[in-house]
């Protein structure tokens, strides 16, 4: 059975970059809320009153979210083909699952803190 075909290869390459580039990003300023919220004693309460209703808290978590289900699932097909020498469109099929489940249950999570 044929692989991908070389364009596809390259464009999943590509969105994988991307991703990890903004996914730098985004976990370097996760940290650092963390340490904010560490340092300054912040109980789970008050940061859930903090992150209440937030727009900007519920967009930079969404974009991390859409960021992880962008890359991770290459990965795992990745690794499938080269691992398990899974391959074709149940592999493919497989990663996109996985996509939508990340999607899922991040943007629930996120609501979840928001909402």
């Amino acid at each position: 059975m044929a692989g991908p075909s070389v364009r596809t290869q390259a464009r999943l390459w590509y969105l994988q970059r991307v991703s990890a580039m903004v996914l730098a990003l985004f976990v370097a300023v996760h940290i650092g809320i963390i340490v904010y919220a560490v340092r300054g004693g912040l109980s789970g309460a008050e940061i859930l009153e903090r992150t209440r209703g937030s727009i900007g808290f519920a967009a930079f978590y969404g974009l991390f979210v859409l960021a992880c289900a962008v890359h991770v699932p290459i990965g795992l097909l990745r690794i499938a083909e080269e691992w398990l020498r899974w391959r074709g469109p149940s592999a493919v099929a497989a990663a996109l699952a996985f996509a939508v489940l990340l999607v899922f249950l991040g943007l629930r999570a996120v609501y979840g803190v928001v909402a």
